[in-house]
């Protein structure tokens, strides 16, 4: 267990923590790309500051303070020029660096006091990538938007999820080093919410867990399972600092504040060998539902949905001081004392863990893929319906998450071949 204090201390995100510090160190997604292709600017709340992001006419985007500084009005209702944001109550026009373009009235009044170059609005930097929009809250020098591998892999049907999670980001984030929760969440909890009594899933009998330089990997092995299953020889990957990687995706915990986070999942189908090459020429991007409209009860049905109970089933912000911690939490426990070694690092003015800076490296970074050659070598339709995941997700629909638009359903279809 932890004590009251180090609970507090990892789970505090504003910023001047000690875990807001370290955690603005890395580049956050926080909305997608074809988001703006209904609106052009969108309120966002990021650890802990509330802010706006937005794209103007000429397709740059940016992320200022929620709030403009002349009268403190909501930056989320104004609206785009050619270059900028421009605020609905007295037209102050800001660009994405944060800089005063135009104050209308004073510019006519006393152009030669040039009062505008005397007030800025907070800005941060965004980047695009991967379909993703990227936001960095840290310190320069700004490092780079890490480029995995999965980012460069051809032939696939890229979908981008969210769910709004009311809890904090470290529940949600330990969840990623806790493999024997699948046998019990993902696979005996499905059967008897169909009211099914067996047969239940096969035993974990061994855990590894191992560091490497993006994250912890875990390595496991079930009843019926070899050392040659890729399960144990690869494995999963908590990649570092807020996200799981199974292989074919990603699922970040973005820290909305300290009490709710923002599940971002980017998803990656490999089309049948029959359908390459294959280009997407759009990303679509959803939000699901956490909770059922009629009961107020937390949805059940789908795998991540699963995750979410689990996590907000732990109060908004879990009370470490009253667990009770097994030899399987061996992962757990590692995940918290490289925080905390990353927090050391960080009060030596070193960078924290997974910080990429090296262009030549950022090309590709590679990560351990357990199903590579479903994912970036690809399979026939026949091989690929075989598969106790994928193919159930060509014959049944999106198991991760409810909620998917039809007209989703239907593009991911189309790209399979299957429409």
């Amino acid at each position: 267990m932890l004590d009251e204090s180090k609970n507090q201390l990892l789970t505090q995100v504003g910023r001047g923590t000690p875990m807001g510090e370290l955690l603005r160190r890395y580049w956050m997604p926080i909305a997608a790309v074809t988001e703006f292709d209904s609106q052009a600017i969108k309120p966002v709340r990021l650890m802990g500051e509330d802010l706006t992001l937005y794209k103007d006419l000429s397709g740059t985007f940016g992320l200022v303070d929620r709030h403009c500084p002349h009268r403190r009005a909501d930056l989320s209702y104004g609206f785009v020029e050619e270059c900028g944001l421009r605020c609905n109550y007295h037209g102050w026009l800001f660009n994405e660096q944060g800089r005063c373009m135009e104050q209308p009235f004073e510019d006519m009044s006393a152009p030669e006091a040039r009062f505008r170059d005397k007030v800025r609005v907070r800005a941060y930097p965004v980047e695009v990538k991967a379909g993703l929009i990227w936001a960095y809250l840290g310190p320069q020098p700004v490092p780079l938007v890490p480029n995995w591998e999965p980012f460069t892999w051809k032939n696939g049907f890229v979908q981008i999820v969210f769910a709004d999670i009311p809890c904090n980001w470290l529940q949600c984030q330990e969840n990623s080093i806790d493999p024997v929760h699948f046998e019990w969440m993902h696979m005996n909890w499905s059967l008897r919410l169909r009211d099914e009594f067996g047969p239940y899933s096969p035993r974990h009998l061994r855990l590894e867990f191992d560091e490497f330089e993006y994250g912890i990997a875990y390595r496991r092995i079930r009843e019926g399972m070899s050392e040659s299953d890729p399960l144990w020889k690869v494995g999963r990957v908590c990649l570092w600092p807020n996200a799981l990687f199974p292989g074919d995706h990603f699922e970040w915990r973005v820290p909305v504040d300290d009490e709710n986070t923002l599940s971002v999942t980017w998803a990656f189908s490999r089309v049948p060998k029959e359908r390459e090459p294959y280009v997407q020429e759009r990303i679509p991007a959803w939000h699901g539902p956490v909770s059922e409209t009629d009961t107020g009860r937390w949805v059940t049905s789908h795998i991540m949905n699963q995750d979410f109970v689990a996590w907000v089933g732990q109060g908004r912000i879990a009370d470490r001081t009253q667990e009770h911690l097994g030899t399987s939490d061996r992962g757990v426990l590692m995940l918290r004392k490289r925080f905390f070694a990353d927090l050391d690092a960080l009060a030596r003015g070193e960078d924290p863990k997974a910080v990429i800076r090296d262009p030549v490296l950022n090309r590709c970074i590679p990560l351990p893929v357990a199903e590579r050659r479903y994912l970036a070598e690809g399979v026939s339709r026949d091989e690929l319906l075989r598969h106790p995941l994928l193919g159930r997700q060509l014959t049944e629909g999106y198991p991760f998450q409810l909620g998917q638009p039809e007209e989703v359903r239907k593009a991911y279809l189309e790209a399979m071949g299957t429409a």
